[in-house]
């Protein structure tokens, strides 16, 4: 637990650092913005450690084999900021597969990457600290996918989540920690409610003009279950660094790195997916 913590905090307190000496934005726009955060194409190579472990884990990141990976990805929100809260209201889609042409045999296809993600996120600004707003938040979430995983059922859960952040700074534009309980209706007769802690942070830190360096992670760490259910998780970690060179009016393109791990509560090993590649995406903000 020590060191999956000071994995993730360690990168986080760098930035955290770097926020003190960034400069913040020339102004803020009240209202209803629309923000397409990345519309983007990523190319890549998967190495999955103990995927044998999770052939029924409905979470496509843990089950796939090392191979090459091309997945798309889509992040719009709808938000409305005002001088006393930011409301943001969230769709996050990504789906990713490899196949595999055999010598002696037919094409195999491998689901790697499979998330619908819908939220809504209302945080007050109660407080100023580096050039960033402070307070509390709450957040409803419902979490699902596009295909079902080999044997496993379609993903099916809602979570809420409330606590404390930090956004939209000049380098952290969201960092928090709360509590998160979720209902999990994934397998049908087998119903469970959950409670876990999580801590997370999505940063950019300017290199120099035109590039610059983002982090994004979040831990979660489950303490308490309604009932027994060997596919829950007992914690999940995600983590993706990536360096962005802008090529012209919203166009980015560089390369990535991603780790996604977890561990859940029937297997005695936990389950890891390392992900290098290079990605181009899209993104830019309109007011409404």
């Amino acid at each position: 637990m020590t060191n999956r913590l000071s994995l993730l905090l360690l990168p986080a307190l760098v930035l955290v650092a770097a926020a003190r000496n960034a400069q913040a934005a020339d102004y803020q726009q009240y209202g209803w913005i629309a923000e397409l955060k990345k519309a983007g194409l990523e190319l890549s190579s998967t190495k999955i450690k103990n995927s044998e472990e999770y052939r029924s884990s409905p979470n496509a990141e843990l089950s796939g084999n090392s191979e090459s990976l091309v997945k798309g990805i889509f992040d719009f929100s709808l938000i409305n900021q005002q001088a006393a809260y930011k409301w943001d209201n969230n769709i996050f889609m990504e789906y990713g597969k490899t196949k595999v042409h055999q010598d002696d045999g037919p094409a195999i296809e491998n689901e790697t990457a499979d998330k619908i993600l819908l939220s809504t996120d209302y945080a007050m600004k109660v407080w100023r600290y580096w050039d960033a707003d402070v307070g509390p938040f709450v957040q409803g979430a419902y979490q699902t996918e596009f295909d079902p995983n080999d044997d496993a059922p379609r993903t099916k859960i809602i979570r809420g989540m409330a606590g404390l952040k930090m956004f939209d700074g000049p380098v952290i534009k969201n960092l928090y920690a709360g509590l998160v309980g979720e209902y999990d209706f994934t397998y049908k007769h087998d119903k469970t409610r959950k409670w876990a802690y999580e801590i997370g942070i999505d940063a950019t830190y300017p290199l120099r003009e035109g590039i610059s360096f983002n982090f994004t992670s979040y831990f979660r760490d489950y303490f308490e279950y309604s009932k027994y259910n060997p596919r829950d998780f007992d914690y999940e970690w995600n983590n993706k660094a990536d360096m962005m060179v802008d090529i012209y009016n919203g166009l980015q393109m560089g390369p990535y790195i991603q780790y996604f791990r977890a561990k859940d509560r029937g297997s005695n090993k936990y389950g890891s997916s390392t992900i290098i590649g290079v990605q181009g995406s899209y993104g830019g903000s309109w007011g409404l």
